[in-house]
């Protein structure tokens, strides 16, 4: 069986939100078009306290996209985004959700980031996604939404590491920073990770 992924394809994170991915809404209606070619679909969001540590606003004199040391983990400050039960948390409404079996959320503990729709960025608490997917006897995932250099490749590379077949659909993904992504296929492809611009 075979599930696509759909990150974070929510308000905040597409043109006019807090944290906007440049040309987020181009994708939404090819992922719309991907799912008709999927067994399983799945989706997740961010759903941040409004006190959540990964946001600058809570550290004094800090700008968004610093780098602190929080917890002992390197975390990129971001702009308060995604909060719980807000318009920017919501799934953008052009995306399809009738085929979407389950939304996992992420990201609800204050103390520490979650970009992988698998684990928070310390492996300690997993989402269930794991669970979900091998009960259904998924063995292969496709994952796509935003944004490419956090959310989708970390995803990715979890469920890489979790034994699953694993592409990222390029075509269906956009970058905060478009050079790092670059980078960062170049690792994914090297663990056995595989990078399609396909309809699949």
């Amino acid at each position: 069986m075979r599930a696509l992924i759909i990150v974070d394809l929510q308000n905040d994170f597409l043109p006019g939100g807090a944290l906007a991915v440049n040309e987020g809404d181009k994708i939404i209606q090819r992922i719309n078009q991907l799912q008709e070619k999927y067994d399983i679909i799945v989706a997740t969001q961010d759903w941040h306290p409004s006190q959540h540590k990964s946001f600058a606003s809570m550290h004094a004199g800090k700008e968004p996209f610093e780098v602190i040391d929080l917890n002992g983990t390197r975390q990129v400050l971001w702009p308060d985004h995604c909060v719980q039960g807000s318009k920017g948390a919501e799934l953008h409404k052009d995306l399809n959700q009738n085929k979407i079996r389950a939304i996992f959320r992420k990201g609800m503990n204050p103390e520490v980031d979650s970009y992988s729709a698998f684990f928070d960025v310390n492996k300690k608490n997993p989402t269930g996604l794991d669970g979900f997917l091998k009960n259904l006897n998924v063995t292969s995932v496709f994952v796509c939404g935003l944004a490419a250099d956090y959310c989708v490749y970390y995803t990715a590379k979890d469920a890489l590491e979790l034994g699953y077949t694993t592409s990222i659909l390029e075509g269906s993904t956009k970058a905060i920073n478009p050079e790092y992504f670059e980078e960062l296929k170049q690792d994914f492809t090297k663990k056995g990770g595989s990078v399609s611009t396909y309809l699949l």
